[in-house]
C-alpha cells in the first residue's frame, strides 16, 4: 500500500533533484493551529502553479521552491496563510481559525443557512444525539432534545406512532401534527394502520435512524411560513447522509440488547387477594353475618377447586410478559466520491420484540444517494431509500379480551395459564386464554416504503441558478388477520380471516430560481422563487370471510363464506408559489427575511381554495458590531424577531361538499344515503405568530444558548360545530373559534472543560406552553356552545383539553362511603354521584412544562453521555378504573383489580384511598379521584463507551472503533404516588391498556475504515 508519507518523500526527492537544476530551495516546516496542535492534510501550494504538497499526520511538510515565490497554506476551517520565500529553509506556520467557514450550517428545508443568518426559532439535533436512544421510529429520539416540543409515545409496542406537538395545540378539531420534510421535500407521515383497535404502525418507522444526518425543528413563522398551511404546526426537517469527496469510507454499526417495561405498572390482584376482598364485600352488602362466614361460603363455592388444588396463583402478568425482549440492529454504509461525483449507500436491519408475548417489529432497509456533475454547470442528485417493515400486531387499543396485554387485568387469577402437562389451559367463558391465541391466530401489518428524490441544478450565471426536483413517496400497506376455528371467539364461525391492502403514492414537483445580488462585499440579497405541486393518491382494497374447512388454511380464498368486501379511492392536491428574500447588510450585522406563499388546496371550494401566507423576520448580530467585536468574552450575541401568518387545512376530505354515500345496501340492492352535510364557505384556518429571542455565547463559548418568547393566535378554527339533530347530522366543519398559545423557551450549554484529554459538557432546555380558548361558536340565543365530553369541556378562558368532572371528596372514615362535593369545589358533600356538579379541575391533558438535560464527559477515549427528560404541569386520567380500580363487583367477580385496592375502608375510623367493597356493578362515575398529577422525570439515555486510540487504528488500517453499553429509560420518577400506570401517555391524557415505554440495555460497536 502506497502511503501519504511515500508521496511526500517522493516529492521531497523530486524537489531535491529539481533544486540542483533550477537552484531551488528545500523548504520544510510544521503547520499548527492557534493552539499549537498539528494540522494534518494542509494543502501547501506554490501560488501561480499547480505544484504543491500536503502535510503529514504530524503537520510536517517538505517542498522545493524558488526564492521570491509565495507559498499558500490552505485548510478547511482555517484562514489561508501566505509565506514569501526568502533565505530561510524552515518555515513554521500557525493558522488561525476561520469562524465564517466553521459556522454551523442549518438545513431549513428549501434552503440551508448559516446559524447567524437565521431569523427564526430553529433547533438542530445531530446524529450523535439521535443515536443515544434506541427506537424503531426516529421521531421518538427528539424527546427532551428540543425546547417547545412535546413528544409522547402512544404505545411502547415496536413500530408504533408518537404524538408530537410543537408549541402546544393550535387547533381544536383539525390536525395538530407537524409537517415532515425529508431532504427538502414535504412528505406524509403518521399512522398507517387500518384498524384503531390494533397496534398502530408508523410510516416514520420505515426510516433507518443510521442514515439520518440531522433533524431540524422549525418552530416560528419566519421558519415555517414558507411551507404555508402545512407548516402551521411546525416543521420537522430530516436530512439524510450524503457522500463526500475522497476515498471510500465504510461504517459498520451493531448493537444487541434487552428490553422490559420502563415501570412495573399496575399489579393485578392474586386469587388470595380476591378471596379476601370478595368475602369482605359480601359482608358489607349484608349477605353474610361475618367476613369469616362469607369466606367459608366462597371456599365451598367458586373457590373450592382452587382451594383443594393447594391455592395456586395464575400470575397472568408474568405469563403474558416477554421478559428481556431482544432488540438488535445492524447497519453497513459506504461513502465517498471523486472530483465530479459523490455517493452514499447503506443496508440496515432492525428487529425489536415487544415486552408482551407474540408481538414484534422487523425492518430491512437500504439507501443509495448520488451526486454527479453532468457538466461544470449542471449538477444532478438522487436520494433513494427503500424499506420493508413488519409488525406483529395485537388488540391493544381497547379492552379486547383476546389481547395478551389486557389479559392480566381481565382474566381471573383462578384460571391457570397451563394444564399440569404443560399444555395451554383452554378454559371456556367469554375470556379465552391469550397464550393459545398468540400461537394459533395471526395479526400482522407491513409497510413497504420507497422514497426517491431527484433534482437537477443548473448554474446559469455566476449569481443565477435554476433547479428542478421530483419526489416520489410510495407507501404500500398490508394488514392480515386470521382467527383459528378451534378455540376463542371464532369457534362459532369455524374460523375467520380478513386482509386489507392500501397503496399511497405522493408526488412532489418543484421548480425554482435562486439569484444572488451583491451590492458590495458588505451587502447581499438572496432571492428564491419556487413553484411546487403535490398530489396524493390512495387505493384501498379489503375483504373478510369465515368458515374454514380444515386447519392449516389461513387465506381468504379458503373461506367458505365471504362476509364483506371493501374498496375505495381518494386523492387530494396542493399547488403553491413561493418567494423568499434574504437581505444581509453591513457584513451580516443585520439580516432581513421575507417570505410569501400562495397556496391552493383541494380540500376547500374553488372560491376559497387559495390562501396567502407570509412572514417577516429580522436579526441583529450584535457581536459583529465594532464595539462588541473587540470584547473577547463575547463570542455570540444576537437579537432575532419574526411575525407571520400560516394556515391549517388538516381536515377530512370533501367536507365542503354535500354528498351522498353509496356504501350501503337496501334489501340486497344498492342504495344511497346522505353522508356529508357540506359547507360551501369552508376555508383556511390561520395562525398569527410572533416570536422574539436572544442567542448568546460567552467566554469562548463556555456558556451559550438562547432565550425566546412566542405568541400564536389561531383564528377561523376548522371546528366540528354541533348541529341540530333535525339535520340528520351530528356536526358540521365550520370556520369559527379562536385560541392562543404563549410560552417561553430556553436552551443552554456549558462547555465546562475542553482540553485534549478532558471534556465535560452540560446542556439542556426547558419551555412553557399556556393554551387558552378565546372564542367559540354561539347558538341562536347568543349563548356559547361549549364542547363537552364525559371528562373534558372546551370553553373560553380555559385550555383546549382541561379536565371537567365532579370533584371527589374522599372516603368518609365513619361510613366507608365515597363522597363528592355538591358544588364541585368544597363544602357540602354527597354520596349520590349525580348530585355532584362537574367543574373544571385546573389541569390540562397536555404538559405545560417540558425540560431536557444532557451531560457529556470524556477522558482519553472513555466517555459518558446522559440525557434526562421532564414533563409536568398536566394531569392524567385513568381510563379503565370502573372495571379495574374501584371497590366493586367488576374487580373481584368479573374481571380483576389492582393490588392498590387493598388500601380500602374496613371499619369506622379507617382513613383509606378506597371505600368499602361491594359486589354491586356500579355505573360509569368519572370524577377527580382518578385524575393524577402527570409530572414525571426519566433518565432517557445513559451511554458508557470507549473510542480506540487513533494511533492504534492508523497502524491497523482502521478509521475508528467505538464500543459502548447503552441504557434507555433506566429510571422513572413519578410525582403522584397514586398513578400506577406509566406516566407517558397519549396526548389525550388518558391511560389505557397499551404497552408502556420500554427500558433498554444494549451493547454495541461502531467501526469505520
Amino acid at each position: 500500500m502506497i502511503t501519504k508519507r511515500f508521496w511526500i518523500t517522493l516529492l521531497f526527492c523530486l524537489g531535491l533533484f529539481n533544486s540542483v537544476l533550477a537552484q531551488e530551495k528545500k523548504i520544510s516546516g510544521i503547520v499548527t493551529d492557534q493552539n499549537g496542535l498539528p494540522l494534518p492534510g494542509v494543502a501547501v501550494i506554490i501560488e501561480g502553479t499547480k505544484r504543491g504538497t500536503s502535510t503529514d499526520f504530524d503537520g510536517n511538510y517538505y517542498i522545493s521552491v524558488n526564492v521570491g515565490q509565495t507559498l499558500l497554506f490552505s485548510y478547511f476551517g482555517q484562514m489561508d496563510e501566505r509565506k514569501k520565500i526568502g533565505s530561510q529553509n524552515v518555515i513554521n506556520v500557525t493558522m488561525k481559525e476561520d469562524t465564517e467557514t466553521l459556522e454551523e450550517v442549518v438545513v431549513t428545508g428549501y434552503s440551508a443557512q448559516k446559524r447567524s443568518d437565521i431569523t427564526g426559532s430553529v433547533v438542530k439535533v445531530d446524529a450523535e444525539k439521535l443515536e443515544q436512544v434506541i427506537v424503531s421510529s426516529v421521531d421518538q429520539a427528539l424527546q427532551g432534545n428540543v425546547s417547545g416540543v412535546s413528544v409522547s409515545a402512544i404505545s411502547g409496542t415496536p413500530g408504533s406512532t408518537s404524538n408530537i406537538r410543537i408549541r402546544g395545540i393550535s387547533s381544536i378539531t383539525a390536525g395538530n401534527e407537524p409537517l415532515y420534510v425529508i431532504d427538502g421535500v414535504p412528505v406524509n407521515n403518521g399512522n398507517a394502520s387500518s384498524s384503531d383497535n390494533y397496534s398502530r404502525i408508523s410510516t416514520l418507522a420505515a426510516l433507518d435512524q443510521n442514515n439520518i444526518e440531522s433533524i431540524t425543528v422549525l418552530k416560528d413563522a419566519s421558519a415555517t411560513a414558507q411551507y404555508g398551511a402545512r407548516g402551521s404546526n411546525g416543521v420537522i426537517v430530516i436530512t439524510t447522509k450524503k457522500g463526500k469527496q475522497g476515498k471510500t469510507k465504510f461504517s459498520v454499526n451493531m448493537s444487541y440488547g434487552f428490553q422490559n417495561d420502563a415501570v412495573e405498572g399496575a399489579v393485578p390482584l392474586t386469587a388470595a387477594n380476591r378471596l379476601e376482598l370478595y368475602s369482605e364485600a359480601l359482608f358489607n352488602d349484608g349477605r353474610y353475618p361475618t367476613k369469616e362466614s362469607a369466606e367459608r361460603a366462597l371456599l365451598e363455592g367458586p373457590y373450592k377447586e382452587w382451594n383443594e388444588a393447594g391455592r395456586p396463583e395464575a400470575h397472568w402478568d408474568e405469563a403474558v410478559r416477554n421478559k428481556d425482549a431482544v432488540v438488535q440492529q445492524l447497519g453497513i454504509s459506504a461513502s465517498g466520491g471523486g472530483e465530479d461525483h459523490t455517493f452514499f449507500g447503506s443496508l440496515g436491519y432492525f428487529n425489536q420484540e415487544a415486552t408482551v408475548i407474540g408481538v414484534g417489529f422487523e425492518r430491512i432497509s437500504g439507501s443509495l444517494n448520488l451526486t454527479k456533475d453532468l457538466t461544470p454547470k449542471i449538477k444532478f442528485s438522487s436520494n433513494n431509500s427503500g424499506t420493508y417493515s413488519l409488525q406483529n400486531a395485537f388488540l391493544e387499543r381497547s379492552a379486547f379480551f383476546e389481547s395478551p396485554r389486557s389479559a392480566k387485568f381481565f382474566l381471573s387469577p383462578l384460571l391457570l395459564p397451563y394444564n399440569e402437562d404443560g399444555s395451554f389451559n383452554q378454559f371456556g367463558g367469554s375470556l379465552p386464554n391469550p397464550l393459545y391465541l398468540v400461537q394459533h391466530n395471526i395479526a400482522n401489518q407491513n409497510i413497504m416504503r420507497i422514497i426517491s428524490n431527484n433534482s437537477l441544478n443548473w448554474q446559469l450565471t455566476e449569481n443565477l441558478s435554476f433547479g428542478s426536483t421530483f419526489n416520489v413517496d410510495y407507501q404500500g400497506y398490508n394488514f392480515r388477520l386470521y382467527s383459528n376455528r378451534n378455540y376463542g371467539y371464532s369457534v362459532p364461525n369455524s374460523g375467520d380471516a380478513a386482509q386489507f391492502s392500501r397503496s399511497n403514492v405522493f408526488y412532489v414537483f418543484q421548480n425554482y430560481f435562486d439569484y444572488r445580488l451583491e451590492f458590495s462585499e458588505a451587502h447581499r440579497m438572496d432571492f428564491k422563487v419556487l413553484q411546487e405541486y403535490q398530489s396524493n393518491r390512495s387505493y384501498f382494497l379489503g375483504g373478510a370471510g369465515e368458515n374454514f374447512a380444515a386447519d392449516g388454511l389461513f387465506f381468504l380464498d379458503n373461506v367458505g363464506t365471504p362476509t364483506s368486501v371493501n374498496s375505495s379511492f381518494f386523492d387530494w392536491y396542493v399547488g403553491s408559489y413561493l418567494g423568499l428574500l434574504k437581505y444581509s447588510a453591513f457584513d451580516r450585522k443585520y439580516i432581513l427575511d421575507l417570505s410569501y406563499r400562495r397556496e391552493g388546496n383541494s380540500r376547500f371550494p374553488s372560491k376559497s381554495r387559495w390562501g396567502q401566507f407570509w412572514s417577516v423576520g429580522g436579526a441583529w448580530n450584535i457581536f459583529r458590531e465594532d464595539l462588541i467585536a473587540d470584547i473577547e468574552e463575547i463570542d455570540n450575541l444576537r437579537l432575532r424577531a419574526s411575525y407571520g401568518v400560516t394556515g391549517n387545512a388538516n381536515i377530512e376530505l370533501n367536507q365542503y361538499q354535500a354528498l351522498f354515500g353509496y356504501s350501503i345496501d337496501y334489501g340486497g340492492e344498492g342504495a344511497q344515503s346522505l353522508s356529508t352535510f357540506g359547507n360551501d364557505n369552508l376555508t383556511w384556518e390561520t395562525s398569527h405568530t410572533f416570536d422574539i429571542g436572544v442567542d448568546f455565547g460567552f467566554f469562548d463559548n463556555f456558556f451559550s444558548g438562547s432565550i425566546g418568547y412566542f405568541k400564536r393566535t389561531s383564528s377561523d378554527l376548522l371546528l366540528d360545530v354541533p348541529l341540530s339533530q333535525t339535520t340528520g347530522f351530528a356536526s358540521q366543519v365550520q370556520n369559527i373559534g379562536e385560541l392562543t398559545n404563549t410560552g417561553i423557551e430556553v436552551d443552554f450549554n456549558f462547555n465546562i472543560v475542553n482540553t485534549n484529554n478532558w471534556k465535560l459538557n452540560l446542556g439542556g432546555n426547558f419551555s412553557t406552553v399556556n393554551n387558552e380558548v378565546t372564542k367559540l361558536p354561539v347558538d341562536n340565543n347568543g349563548k356559547e356552545r361549549e364542547i363537552t365530553t364525559t371528562t373534558t369541556n372546551i370553553a373560553t378562558g380555559h385550555p383546549v383539553r382541561e379536565w371537567f368532572m365532579p370533584t371527589w371528596a374522599g372516603v368518609n372514615p365513619e361510613t366507608g362511603n365515597e363522597e363528592w362535593f355538591v358544588n364541585g369545589v368544597d363544602g357540602e358533600t354527597t354520596t349520590v354521584f349525580n348530585e355532584a356538579e362537574a367543574v373544571f379541575q385546573g389541569g390540562n391533558a397536555v404538559p405545560t412544562f417540558t425540560a431536557g438535560l444532557n451531560l457529556n464527559f470524556s477522558y482519553k477515549g472513555f466517555f459518558i453521555n446522559a440525557q434526562g427528560y421532564y414533563a409536568g404541569g398536566h394531569k392524567i386520567y385513568e381510563g379503565w378504573h370502573r372495571y379495574l380500580n374501584q371497590p366493586n363487583g367488576y374487580t373481584i367477580t368479573t374481571f380483576n383489580g389492582y393490588t392498590s385496592l387493598l388500601d380500602r375502608w374496613q371499619k369506622p375510623g379507617d382513613v383509606a384511598r378506597n371505600g368499602k367493597f361491594t359486589t354491586a356493578f356500579e355505573p360509569w362515575e368519572r370524577h377527580s379521584k382518578f385524575l393524577f398529577d402527570g409530572d414525571f422525570f426519566r433518565l432517557r439515555a445513559l451511554t458508557l463507551g470507549y473510542d480506540m486510540p487513533s494511533e492504534l487504528m492508523d497502524d491497523i488500517g482502521m478509521g475508528s472503533v467505538r464500543i459502548y453499553v447503552r441504557g434507555n429509560n433506566l429510571l422513572t420518577w413519578v410525582k403522584d404516588e397514586n398513578l400506577v400506570f406509566d406516566p407517558e401517555v397519549d396526548l389525550n391524557g388518558e391511560t389505557g391498556l397499551e404497552t408502556p415505554p420500554v427500558k433498554t440495555v444494549a451493547f454495541g460497536v461502531n467501526i469505520t475504515f
